[in-house]
């Protein structure tokens, strides 16, 4: 009975997770625009960024419980599945196009960052602090100034702003949606961490092993959600770009804020997921590099690795 309720608080967690970010993301957004503020700098921030809250929102939770191995465990977890079970399960549906731009820089991006994560975490205390967050966050400002960049040269980016429907939305329904969006990040974010570690005590599994598998999936559910239904409508071009977007967020914003907010251990066994995270991107860069797309073999491959990583993972 004990672990049916703690599956359900779970679900309660990131159902409130999801739809909190998605209500923040939309109400910021608005809001941003009412007062003038470009498409361009609300989707390079606002949008950009809120893909990544349910990750940072657990995440910091976990680190301020001192939980720091669901903290690491979310994100690895999140980014490893990322790629290889969302972006190969959305390739086998159909193949995806991938920009020139994301090829060239924002995946060796993705690689360099997953990279740095590995060496911080691997300095001699195996602790993220201050520093290592100032570093991470440094790496992030100097991304968004490279989205920037892009995007005023007239390269395309995946999410430029909310759609224009309900463009007369009050400004009352904006902070209220803004309000209530950040409760429910929080409250999610909070009932999510506490029945994960539940979980963990009462199946007598690590927090690690609960932080890569059950809370990546949780707050991966708004990317697997968007890319399998854009594959379907046929509208997938956009899922590589954003998934690697995400997964830089992840890793600089989501990791930087934890650690700059208090310290975050990085376990040992750490090192063998920030390889597998490592070795992921490597594996998406490989699949696209020649013809600038994503298609079924490579997806193929990528979910036959998800798979070999969740083995190693449970055994």
């Amino acid at each position: 009975m004990a672990v049916v309720i703690q599956l359900a608080l779970l679900a309660v967690g990131f159902a409130l997770l999801v739809k909190g970010a998605d209500w923040f993301v939309e109400g910021a957004s608005r809001l941003a625009e009412r007062f003038g503020i470009p498409q361009l700098v609300i989707g390079l921030t606002i949008v950009a960024m809120g893909t990544s809250l349910p990750e940072a929102a657990v995440s910091v939770s976990a680190a301020l419980k001192g939980s720091a191995e669901i903290t690491i465990g979310n994100i690895l977890g999140s980014n490893i599945m990322n790629v290889l079970l969302i972006l190969g399960l959305t390739a086998v549906i159909t193949p995806i196009a991938v920009q020139r731009s994301t090829v060239r820089y924002e995946i060796p991006y993705v690689i360099f960052v997953s990279v740095v994560l590995w060496a911080l975490g691997g300095m001699e205390d195996r602790m993220l602090r201050v520093s290592d967050g100032l570093i991470l966050w440094g790496l992030m400002i100097l991304y968004l100034a490279y989205l920037l960049g892009m995007a005023k040269r007239g390269v395309p980016l995946s999410e430029e702003g909310p759609e224009d429907k309900d463009k007369h939305m009050p400004i009352w329904r904006m902070l209220f949606m803004i309000v209530l969006g950040g409760v429910m990040i929080v409250v999610g974010s909070d009932v999510a961490v506490d029945a994960a570690t539940e979980l963990a005590l009462i199946f007598g599994m690590s927090e690690r092993l609960i932080g890569l598998t059950i809370v990546a999936f949780g707050t991966s559910l708004p990317e697997l959600v968007t890319s399998v239904t854009a594959a379907i409508k046929g509208k997938a071009d956009i899922a590589v770009g954003n998934i690697v977007g995400s997964n830089i967020f992840n890793i600089l914003f989501v990791v930087g804020t934890s650690a700059l907010i208090t310290p975050v251990e990085y376990a040992v066994d750490f090192f063998a997921d920030s390889a597998a995270c490592i070795a992921s991107a490597v594996l998406l860069w490989l699949c696209v590099f020649r013809k600038k797309r994503l298609g079924r073999l490579g997806g193929a491959v990528m979910l036959v690795c998800y798979g070999g990583y969740f083995v190693y993972l449970i055994r």
